[in-house]
């Protein structure tokens, strides 16, 4: 029972660190319809930084915020140069992210792997240090969900406004944000600093939990995004009630579950990365199979209407 529970609170602590990223991804992919590679790139953008901020002193929050600006700002660069220099969308982001390598590297001096053990870390300062007994032992999982939550409920309240409505639009209907005196190219270039800022804070909070940064720790990150935003669509996107942030977070956390699973069963590490895309590929023909089944009874549904 103590190794299930383990194992849960692990899946449940990485599921909503990932969620923060996801919910990022979510933005580019299913909102902006733009499939962004650069965050392979603000992913570890976020963790370096953090680690860099921390082992000079930086408060631990300060360096969350830091690193989501960098993220802003590594998506402002990947909107440039689609909007206004015409390079397609796979493109841009591949440049971006491949830039960013060299850019983490200059940030963690040269290394691949950056420690910071026994430094202040939002897990062991703050209001993590006022938790005592049975709380400061979950600490980390409390702390996270917190994180999670948080970022859910400001999006949710970012989508109402008019800014974030023309976002959800651009991705549907420019000429319906042209029409309202908004440039949709300047729309698209915010939804992709929103979306490479919350993946550089996920990596920030990652980096502070594992109390180390690894540049290459983005490998991976654009496919288990978008495997957990399909498969919080497919599982929990026909209930209206659940807000598509609610969805991804669930699907970060059932993917990180599948993972562990299999590990548990047996399967070497070494064919975790394929495992994940193989996992991807089962979420998207399924979300597609399910699409195509929606529109077959919408269809027929329809037809007996009109008989």
């Amino acid at each position: 029972m103590d190794v299930f529970l383990r194992l849960l609170v692990n899946v449940l602590e990485e599921g909503f660190i990932y969620g923060l990223m996801a919910m990022g991804v979510y933005i580019t992919y299913s909102v902006l319809h733009f499939p962004d590679l650069s965050v392979d790139g603000t992913f570890p953008l976020g963790a370096c930084l953090t680690a860099a901020l921390i082992n000079i002193g930086a408060h631990p929050l300060a360096a969350i915020a830091l690193a989501f600006a960098a993220g802003c700002a590594a998506g402002a660069v990947t909107g440039f140069l689609h909007v206004k220099l015409r390079i397609t969308d796979l493109l841009s982001g591949i440049l971006v992210m491949t830039a960013l390598w060299s850019v983490n590297l200059v940030i963690l001096g040269g290394r691949a792997v950056l420690p910071f053990y026994n430094k202040p870390t939002v897990f062991n300062t703050g209001l993590a240090s006022l938790l005592t007994g049975g709380l400061h032992k979950r600490r980390v999982l409390l702390l996270v969900t917190l994180f999670a939550v948080i970022v859910k409920l400001l999006l949710d309240l970012y989508y109402r406004t008019k800014s974030g409505l023309l976002l959800r639009a651009t991705g549907d209907n420019a000429q319906f944000v042209s029409a309202q005196g908004v440039d949709p190219g300047r729309m698209k270039v915010l939804g992709l600093m929103l979306g490479n800022g919350l993946a550089a804070l996920s990596g920030s909070v990652l980096a502070q939990q594992a109390e180390s940064a690894n540049i290459q720790s983005g490998t991976g990150m654009v496919v288990m995004g978008l495997a957990s935003v399909i498969i919080g669509s497919s599982l929990l996107g026909g209930l209206r009630w659940i807000k598509a942030t609610t969805a991804v977070l669930f699907g970060s956390v059932a993917y990180k579950a599948a993972l562990v699973a299999a590990m548990q069963l047996g399967l070497p590490t070494n064919y975790l990365k394929l495992l994940m895309a193989a996992l991807f590929v089962v979420a998207l023909i399924t979300s597609q199979t399910a699409s195509k089944t929606g529109k077959s009874l919408e269809g027929r549904r329809a037809h007996a209407k009109s008989r």
